[in-house]
């Protein structure tokens, strides 16, 4: 680009912006409600939930709720006939005669009109009770309302917890009261107008998403931005300290920034686009987003930011106002590039075995939730669930779901294996077993089982199907497309190599942080997967940064001064990119599902490791030990 290009940038990059709040102003999609959205496609509980959808069966399962009550005594349970009329189903008490159900069908249109029948349905139940009575509702139609329910205003605390990260960090970073205010309001814009775009993206690839989609794309779009831009401005601050003229310092800078963000965001496009191999629509729909989310977040650093920056002096960086003849200094990387240069098979040798224990708690890590172990915060459909399994020891909550065409015998197998079944319209409610039992019981036999427990389980094993088939996919394709931009084999091998060893080291120790300082007892079985996807793709970002700037230093210097060099100029911007990324997502712990919040675990530790280990210390020491045999096949003088 040239100084005359960047000239007319900065009156585009308004146009831009003004076009970008235009189509803001057009306001979001809903998600399309789907109840097989989030299940696992070719599954026997996702055949079961699309039939039950359909209007077949006596509204067991998705529509079925439970009002539980308790504290009874003789002379209130008959007082409670009217309100078990008044509810529309029959009242059913226990043993002691201290508690009574009343199971209900909730009828809704949709999953977000069920959380408000469900919100009716508990205040309905609550007034006019005798006194110490209490009304509770579980059962899946309460469960699904809560999960639901735990989004209403999430997404828009999430943002703001993002943005005030990035806010904070970039002010530590520039210590500039001006500054960090135009790449904030940049990424935000362009947060925005992904914000407003991709569910229509989505929905006219036909594809499913759900409330999370938007929080972690929010996320992703805020940490990918933000590093663009540091790059970007670090760059150009290196730049007006050699020209007088801001339009030919951005000139010069522009150039070699976009080829390293360009390689970045096409590593990390092709990492999340492999979630299409997923076994469930929200997750392919969620790499379909992701892709979008970062091509704008890429085009926004490539283009808006530059041209807004070139609007104003080299003013904007006061009180440390870069002038010409100003030599950079980057005290704390060269003293660590003089200490990786002294001792790299050392420094090799003990970074690579510290990330090698981290990875041992690979081996401990258990997955997959109950319903119970989804919130952080336990919600009535859950705490109602645990009281009525002490007051009916018989009757679940979650019931499963058979479907069959010879109910009686699947009966009579069911009655065998000693679990309790209750008949409805076209379909069996089956309680005392978990999924497999079930399903062992019903061997040989025509029948699917379903329901929220068995949702769970065929989730799990969708799970493991998918990580078995995306993570080779994942590292093979960013593999290939590092050879591609780098023309080089060694480089590639050991970057790729270094990443998976990250995620390994980032599982590990996000596991015994998730388990040992956070209580959880299991990864959710998305979690790894995702965690895996989001930090190979983001992890070799912070490597390809310094990469690149090693290849463009290695014509002159040579290759073993040419990665101390880089080290040196890029080390703080990418240690500040790094550290504001790893807070970014750790942000997603202010949303109240445990899923989020060990995602959020993983990457920010794996994040940092990335950044203060793997290219502060591993990568540079492998180039000290290989030389220019680190480009093999090209070569570097």
């Amino acid at each position: 680009m040239t100084s005359r290009a960047v000239r007319l940038l900065r009156w585009a990059s308004l146009a831009l912006v003004g076009l970008a709040v235009f189509l803001i102003s057009l306001g979001p999609l809903e998600a399309p409600q789907s109840p097989t959205a989030m299940l696992p496609d070719g599954f026997d509980s996702t055949e079961v939930a699309a039939k039950r959808a359909e209007g077949g069966g006596d509204g067991a399962g998705g529509s079925a709720a439970v009002v539980l009550f308790t504290g009874l005594s003789p002379d209130t349970f008959a007082q409670l006939g009217p309100k078990a009329e008044e509810l529309g189903g029959p009242l059913i008490p226990n043993e002691a005669m201290d508690a009574a159900i009343v199971p209900v069908e909730v009828a809704y249109e949709s999953l977000l009109d069920n959380v408000d029948r469900v919100a009716e349905l508990r205040g309905d139940a609550s007034s006019d009770l005798p006194a110490g009575v209490q009304a509770q509702v579980t059962g899946p139609a309460a469960i699904s309302a809560d999960l639901s329910g735990v989004f209403s205003g999430a997404n828009v605390k999430l943002l703001a917890v993002t943005a005030a990260i990035v806010a904070v960090l970039l002010v530590f970073t520039y210590r500039s009261p001006v500054l960090w205010l135009i790449p904030l309001l940049v990424i935000g814009v362009a947060d925005r107008l992904v914000a407003t775009l991709y569910p229509r993206v989505l929905d006219a690839l036909g594809m499913a998403w759900n409330e999370s989609t938007g929080g972690i794309l929010s996320v992703l779009v805020f940490g990918a931005g933000t590093n663009y831009a540091l790059l970007l401005i670090s760059r150009y601050r290196d730049e007006l300290a050699s020209h007088e003229d801001r339009f030919e310092a951005m000139a010069r800078a522009w150039l070699p920034t976009v080829r390293a963000i360009s390689a970045s965001a096409l590593t990390v496009v092709l990492g999340v686009l492999c979630l299409l191999l997923s076994h469930t629509p929200t997750t392919r729909s969620l790499g379909v987003a992701a892709a979008f989310g970062v091509a704008v977040a890429l085009f926004f650093g490539a283009f808006v930011l530059p041209g807004v920056l070139a609007l104003f002096g080299r003013w904007i960086f006061w009180p440390r106002t870069p002038q010409v003849g100003e030599e950079a200094e980057h005290r704390l990387f060269d003293r660590v590039g003089s200490f990786v240069a002294a001792k790299p098979r050392a420094i090799l040798a003990t970074s690579l075995l510290a990330l090698g224990v981290m990875c041992l708690g690979i081996l401990q890590i258990n997955t997959g939730l109950t319903q119970a172990d989804q919130f952080i915060d336990t919600p009535e459909s859950i705490s109602a669930a645990e009281e009525l399994g002490e007051k009916f020891p018989e009757s679940s909550a979650t019931p499963a779901i058979v479907v069959t065409p010879s109910p009686e015998e699947a009966t009579t197998a069911l009655e065998d294996a000693g679990l309790s079944v209750t008949p409805g319209e076209g379909v069996l409610q089956v309680s005392g077993g978990d999924t497999e039992e079930i399903r062992a019981a019903l061997g040989g036999l025509d029948a699917k089982v379903g329901g929220p427990d068995a949702e769970l389980y065929d989730t799990e094993v969708a799970a493991g199907q998918d990580r078995a088939l995306i993570f080779p996919t994942v590292l093979l394709l960013i593999l290939l497309s590092l050879v591609v931009v780098l023309r080089s084999l060694v480089a590639p091998l050991i970057m790729t190599a270094s990443v998976l060893l990250t995620n390994g080291a980032a599982l590990g120790a996000g596991w015994w942080a998730s388990h040992h300082l956070f209580g959880f007892e299991r990864f959710d079985s998305a979690a790894p997967l995702y965690t895996f996807v989001f930090l190979v793709a983001l992890g070799i970002d912070y490597t390809i940064f310094l990469v690149t700037r090693a290849r463009e230093e290695a014509q002159s210097h040579g290759t073993r001064s040419a990665i101390l060099r880089a080290l040196s100029t890029t080390g703080g911007v990418i240690t500040s990119a790094g550290i504001l990324l790893a807070a970014v997502f750790a942000a997603l712990g202010v949303l109240p599902l445990v899923v989020l919040a060990q995602i959020g675990i993983v990457i920010f530790l794996g994040v940092l490791l990335d950044t203060l280990v793997v290219r502060t210390l591993v990568v540079p020491a492998a180039v000290q030990l290989l030389g220019g045999r680190f480009w093999w096949p090209a070569r570097r003088r």
